[in-house]
């Protein structure tokens, strides 16, 4: 990809701008994203049961979350969050419908796994969408498991890992 020539000189000029601009900028910026990850983290673990943060919790961007809510499926919560910009999974793997490589190699079960979304905050994003966004998960992961025989039976004390599932025999 690269050609012989010249550099353009005004896109070198503006790269250099834009980087001392985003050196000047760099320490407002990250107070201001790890600031709203940690509303929206706490808001999470907060309101809504039975969910678990994925990544190693001590060393993160904290511009990028990733959650699983259990008894879920992270595509059904991927719908109902119109209007929220956020992926399924990890980014490797947001277009394919199987559990993230990334989470399982991180130890996460497929179940969680498939249960999983991505959340990204940046320097444009503010405490209302935080706050939008934590009332809309709350809204809809109740909703979804209420539909959900897995919560049901959870809720009833029973321990799905005990269960002897059958495999279909067709």
């Amino acid at each position: 990809g690269l050609r012989s020539g010249p550099l353009p000189h005004p896109l070198c000029v503006g790269f250099g701008a834009a980087c001392e601009l985003a050196s000047k900028e760099m320490e407002n910026d990250t107070r201001w994203i790890t600031h709203l990850s940690d509303r929206l983290s706490s808001g999470i673990e907060k309101r809504i049961p039975d969910v678990a943060r994925n990544g190693d919790p001590a060393h993160f961007y904290p511009g990028c979350l990733n959650y699983s809510f259990a008894y879920v499926e992270g595509e059904s919560l991927l719908m109902a969050l119109k209007n929220v910009a956020v992926s399924s999974g990890s980014a490797c793997t947001s277009a394919s419908l199987e559990p993230s490589y990334v989470l399982r190699a991180l130890g996460v079960d497929d179940e969680l796994a498939h249960s999983s979304l991505r959340f990204g905050i940046g320097r444009f994003s503010t405490e209302e969408e935080v706050d939008f966004v934590l009332d809309l998960l709350e809204m809809h992961v109740a909703r979804l498991r209420e539909m959900s025989p897995l919560w049901e039976m959870v809720q009833e004390g029973i321990d799905l890992k005990e269960i002897q599932w059958s495999q279909d025999a067709h």
